[in-house]
């Protein structure tokens, strides 16, 4: 996994250092190098870590429902913080401009966040494949701000997007909830 040429780069395209820290890192351990569709397997990571967070803030004796709740809260804004560099080095060692597809740390880290709308204890199965859906649909629409987000310069501009589709899942997932569905 050295360097290779992505598929999608086009005829004369610099090999991508796979092997490098910041697009390991950048592309989730090279989840971002399945070729069809990498943000939904991207999205499906954060579903992955988002899961996980309420666990780990009871294993760490944070439990309770605000403790909890700030827990992932604080390491949400740190993966989006620390995205903000990764995804940028990444991209430029890539040489693909603005934000390319194998970067999916993006969705990785947005998901989480935008679950923090709806209380832990209310997360089941349904909750999840909504965000999961919604995420997605978002994330590829890039309803206002989202597509003005992407346009800010480099690693900021990578990661916007998505805390921006992240909103919107929220929102969505708070509609939902309002109106009784999906049930926990």
């Amino acid at each position: 996994m050295g360097t290779e040429t992505m598929p999608d780069a086009g005829p004369g395209a610099a090999p991508v250092p796979w092997s490098d820290p910041a697009v390991v890192l950048a592309t989730c351990g090279w989840v971002g190098r399945i070729p069809w569709a990498p943000g939904t397997f991207g999205t499906a990571v954060g579903l992955a870590l988002a899961a996980c967070l309420p666990r780990a803030a009871a294993a760490l004796g944070l439990a309770g429902a605000w403790s909890g709740a700030a827990f992932e809260l604080a390491v949400s804004l740190g993966l989006v913080a620390v995205g903000v560099a990764i995804c940028g080095a990444a991209a430029r060692r890539m040489g693909r401009g603005g934000d390319p597809g194998a970067i999916v740390w993006d969705e990785m880290a947005s998901v989480p966040l935008g679950l923090l709308a709806v209380p832990a204890e209310a997360r089941g199965p349904a909750v999840y494949a909504a965000a999961f859906l919604l995420h997605r649909v978002f994330d590829i629409a890039k309803p206002f701000p989202c597509r003005q987000l992407e346009r800010l310069p480099g690693g900021l501009g990578i990661m916007a997007d998505d805390v921006g589709a992240a909103a919107w899942m929220a929102l969505g997932l708070r509609l939902l909830l309002l109106a009784g569905l999906p049930a926990p």
